[in-house]
């Protein structure tokens, strides 16, 4: 018999330094020896692949997928999010919706920490702090498009010939307008006039052509669907981010009226812009296909050390306004 490990040991690798997220389909999830594995059928041949959950933040289970109870009990002990999915990663839903098509299985337990939800509720309540927070949530945004999109590593991307002056004219403008904004309906205005200038800087840089923004799945425009797979995969992060330090999906600062769970939104949007927009116009371009995409964004993320900016953006917001309301 193998020596069981308690749940403490399972979690030795930080949630911000763990470096797999799995997409799998047509294949069964279950315990054997002690192990979680995911079995493949090939002719009369079953095939058994370990999933190291220790070392993973997410698993998404598309089509033709099934998990045990037992494999459930394993990823919560490791605490591990797992995400019910389409074909490709695209669309996301189970049990408990955060928004439809959009959702994650958070394990429970009732030892997560509780220092960043007491800030953050010392807050939230106020409407003009959740307007600072949001404020500074759009602030790392910003932070985040500039060093990634005016990276030398992007700088050498052929299919990305990105105009530096154009990109910082258009941040600078949102930047500017930030303090002027009153109201969380005024900072979405103007967070919405960004991301369309974004996506429209993005197509030029590609050469993509003409580009509007479908969302779920745009048909068959390549970009579109490229973008909604790369979205879902920032919002199994931020909500292993949101889930991590304690926060409820609910308390949202930005998103919260129109979206349930929309915390995991505000967290995505940290590194959306930055890490997968450019890249699925990139992906586009060169004709990848769904899963090399995957592999891209991916990549990106781990580069970019994306769940260290989420949970580390969180937990300074959560302090600074917490020593704000005393």
């Amino acid at each position: 018999m193998p020596e069981a490990l308690t749940p403490s040991e399972l979690k030795t690798i930080l949630h911000s330094k763990r470096s797999n997220i799995y997409y799998l389909q047509y294949c069964r999830v279950l315990v054997s020896g002690g192990r979680v594995e995911y079995v493949t059928e090939e002719g009369k041949q079953s095939l058994y692949w370990n999933i190291p959950i220790a070392n993973t933040t997410v698993v998404m289970l598309g089509t033709g997928t099934s998990v045990t109870q037992a494999a459930m009990r394993e990823f919560a002990r490791a605490g591990v999010l797992v995400g019910f999915c389409g074909g490709g990663g695209t669309p996301l839903f189970a049990a408990n919706e955060v928004e439809v098509n959009v959702s994650w299985l958070t394990s429970q337990s009732e030892y997560r920490p509780t220092e960043y939800l007491q800030h953050w509720v010392s807050f939230w309540f106020d409407e003009q702090k959740r307007l600072a927070a949001a404020v500074a949530f759009q602030r790392v945004r910003i932070e985040q498009i500039r060093k990634h999109w005016l990276s030398a590593t992007m700088s050498r991307e052929d299919t990305f010939k990105l105009d530096h002056s154009r990109i910082e004219s258009t941040l600078l403008r949102f930047e500017q307008s930030l303090p002027e904004c009153s109201s969380i309906t005024e900072l979405m205005a103007q967070e919405a006039v960004l991301t369309k200038s974004l996506y429209k800087v993005a197509a030029t840089a590609a050469s993509y052509g003409d580009f509007t923004r479908a969302k779920r799945g745009g048909g068959v425009d390549l970009a579109n669907r490229f973008l909604d797979h790369g979205n879902y995969l920032a919002y199994g992060l931020a909500a292993t981010a949101v889930w991590v330090i304690g926060l409820p999906h609910g308390l949202a600062v930005m998103h919260g009226k129109t979206r349930r769970g929309g915390l995991v939104f505000d967290v995505a949007d940290l590194i959306k812009d930055a890490l997968i927009l450019p890249q699925a116009f990139i992906a586009a371009m060169n004709g990848e296909d769904e899963q090399e995409f995957r592999q891209r964004c991916l990549r990106n993320f781990q580069r970019a050390e994306a769940l260290d900016v989420m949970i580390d953006s969180l937990q300074s917001i959560a302090q600074q306004l917490s020593q704000v309301s005393k």
